[in-house]
């Protein structure tokens, strides 16, 4: 398709932003928006802290409206067309500019992903996929941009943190890759927080320990689960109604192991790609309800990541044991689970389903268990400067599970 003009898939991806900004102004004012907005940026996005609790849900929606469309303008402007990884890369942006991404920390990274680019002879083109998700580490550029024994110059080291994350991230990501073997969908989150590892133990050397942080909201449930439900209903409908009123090739989707490079989009169709989206936006609202959280920014990330990689490897087949394993872990462990934890863990974890879609159902509820056991430990090691946490501990979890279920049973 060419790139002479916004093609179909960019004005669906621009829906989400839109929505968000209609409802920032009907929900807050645009005083609270610029104070909220202020706050967001000034504060501390060491795992777990929840936007809306810091700034507001106005100044949070904004936030993450303005991320979005600054990223796909970036991809119109690079003409690249909206296929599986593209879609959940925007759709993960989206989701962690609840949460520890915003409109001032991301793009140090970018920049370094652009001098890597002009060191290699290649074109940036080739790297914003990973520029994008790349993002998972913009917590260590508000940590230095902030941090008071750096004064006046925080800005310039969280500027210079962010350039070298984002000139490294992409040989190491291509690196980990090879590791995991594809079987942890959030591959950037693997490789972040190994390396978020490695910049805490210098900090740790240096006596430097991060403050921990829990800060989460509950106020806005009831306008979130609306906002959301509209765009997920969306995005059914509109598949549905793409496909010639029918959920024709679906099946084929839920057939497919997901594993890493596995783009729906290329291989079924947007339309068919839409419903599962739909669908599955649908079934994380109510594995929130299960789990009993109220839905906030984490839960909004996980929502919105889910989604996003429900046109890159995820569907209900193989997501659906690994959650299911996810639930039995936390019932295996003595002590309680905050219910947001538990959400976002069931939400997050999906980043195994292509264990389950290549091992079967068992081999998916064995991956969630162990998930869940070793998600609750891995922060530790990065300090919570790595966002997508679950991403580093699913490739753990892959890494030592794969080779195992390959020496005793053979892929379906």
């Amino acid at each position: 398709m060419r790139m002479g003009k916004i093609t179909f898939k960019f004005y669906t991806l621009l829906t989400l932003p839109l929505l968000m900004i209609v409802a920032a102004f009907l929900l807050d004012t645009p005083e609270n928006m610029i104070k909220g907005l202020k706050a967001i940026v000034l504060h501390s996005d060491v795992l777990l802290v929840d936007y809306l609790a810091v700034g507001g849900i106005g100044a949070t929606l904004i936030n993450s409206a303005l991320l979005t469309l600054a990223n796909v303008y970036l991809l119109y402007r690079l003409k690249i067309e909206p296929t599986g990884p593209i879609i959940a890369a925007v759709l993960t942006i989206a989701g962690f500019a609840f949460m520890g991404k915003n409109i001032i920390n991301v793009w140090p990274i970018y920049v370094g992903g652009y001098l890597y680019t002009r060191y290699k002879g290649t074109s940036f083109k080739s790297v914003i996929l990973i520029m994008m998700f790349a993002t998972t580490l913009a917590p260590l550029v508000t940590e230095l941009l902030i941090s008071p024994s750096l004064g006046k110059f925080g800005f310039i080291a969280g500027f210079l943190g962010g350039v070298i994350v984002g000139f490294i991230m992409p040989p190491l990501s291509a690196h980990m890759l090879r590791v995991h073997d594809g079987y942890n969908l959030y591959n950037i989150g693997f490789t972040g927080g190994l390396l978020g590892g490695v910049l805490m133990a210098v900090k740790r050397g240096l006596g430097i320990e991060p403050e921990k942080q829990f800060i989460l909201s509950s106020e806005y449930d009831l306008e979130l689960k609306i906002l959301l439900s509209a765009f997920f209903l969306f995005l059914l409908f509109l598949g549905v109604y793409l496909n010639g009123r029918s959920l024709r090739g679906y099946r084929r989707i839920m057939k497919l192991n997901g594993r890493i490079v596995t783009d729906f989009v290329q291989l079924e169709g947007f339309e068919v790609s839409l419903i599962n989206m739909g669908i599955m936006g649908l079934m994380g609202l109510a594995v929130v309800a299960l789990a009993k959280s109220p839905v906030n920014g984490p839960v909004v990330a996980g929502l919105l990541t889910l989604v996003g990689f429900s046109a890159f490897g995820k569907h209900p087949l193989n997501s659906l044991p690994v959650i299911l394993g996810i639930f039995l872990g936390e019932i295996l462990i003595f002590k309680n689970i905050h219910p947001t934890v538990l959400a976002i863990t069931a939400l997050f974890g999906t980043t195994l389903a292509p264990i389950a879609g290549s091992f079967g159902a068992l081999a998916g509820i064995v991956a969630g268990m162990l998930h869940m056991f070793v998600v609750l430990n891995v922060g530790y090691l990065h300090g919570g400067i790595n966002l997508y946490n679950n991403g580093f501990s699913g490739g753990i979890v892959a890494t030592i599970l794969v080779p195992i279920l390959r020496a005793f049973e053979k892929e379906v």
